[in-house]
């Protein structure tokens, strides 16, 4: 009986482990796998906007028609305009068609030069461009991939400037965030966007960037259309005529020293 009943008990523990499930396969955690998704398509867009040629730019200059607009409505029929871009932080925009209204940035200092001489720029004109070149794509991709702590997440498949796009958000150490929309067949970047926080009255501002009509020159995808938005409505158009990359700007271009005090009147 009692060899009988072992009998029964050894068929029933031999049924029982064929029927349990198989212990499951090691796997990536979830979020690992979402962060490698993230950085490949990140790659991908450096590739395609150029790679090592997009990387290694030292300074761009630009001609083209710049228009302004005031909750969404046009200010005007638009401004010629130039610009000479040396990374990461020298900048100067010449405006109309007799290059007389210049603007000039330089590491956090701005500057505006016109036929009554150089003055300081208006501070919140300055604040502006300071946090739009911090959060700008070359920013992004070429210094903020490059510090620690640097978080990225894959946040799917979406539609952006009624083009598909995968949407990744990129994030540093100190909680400051932007998210690009890379195109999906051509990994190009269709539109970036960021927000921050008005320190004067505590809300929160979105603004936005539209990359269109891209164009190759000295083997960088160069997108001949930018539009930017603020708060969802359209703020500024600029339209590109011509791009050179790497000739070589002379420092001398981004020099400025205050003549005059607007508000003083007086000759410095």
């Amino acid at each position: 009986m009692n060899y009988l009943l072992l009998i029964i008990i050894f068929a029933a523990l031999v049924v029982g482990q064929a029927n349990a499930p198989a212990p499951a396969a090691q796997s990536v955690p979830i979020d690992q796998e979402n962060a490698h998704k993230a950085k490949v398509l990140v790659d991908q867009m450096i590739d395609a906007l150029g790679g090592n040629a997009y990387l290694n730019i030292q300074d761009v200059s630009q001609e083209g028609r710049t228009y302004s607009f005031h909750l969404g409505q046009s200010e005007g029929v638009g401004v010629l305009f130039w610009r000479f871009y040396k990374f990461p932080e020298k900048e100067r925009v010449e405006l109309t068609k007799k290059r007389d209204v210049v603007y000039v940035y330089r590491g956090d200092q701005g500057f505006e030069v016109t036929y009554k001489g150089t003055r300081s720029d208006d501070p919140k004109s300055v604040s502006d461009y300071l946090r739009r070149r911090e959060y700008s794509l070359d920013w992004v991709l070429r210094k903020w991939l490059a510090k620690p702590g640097i978080a990225l997440f894959y946040e799917g498949h979406t539609v952006a400037a009624q083009k598909d796009a995968e949407q990744v958000t990129i994030m540093d150490s100190n909680n400051q965030s932007v998210t690009l929309y890379i195109g999906s067949s051509t990994h190009l970047p269709v539109k970036k966007t960021y927000s921050w926080r008005d320190p004067t009255d505590k809300q929160r501002n979105i603004e936005d960037e539209v990359y269109d009509n891209y164009r190759p020159v000295q083997g960088v995808m160069t997108p001949f259309s930018v539009t930017r938005f603020y708060n969802g409505d359209m703020s500024n158009q600029r339209f590109l005529n011509s791009v050179s990359y790497n000739k070589g700007l002379s420092d001398a271009m981004f020099a400025a020293d205050v003549t005059y005090d607007p508000f003083k009147g007086a000759s410095k």
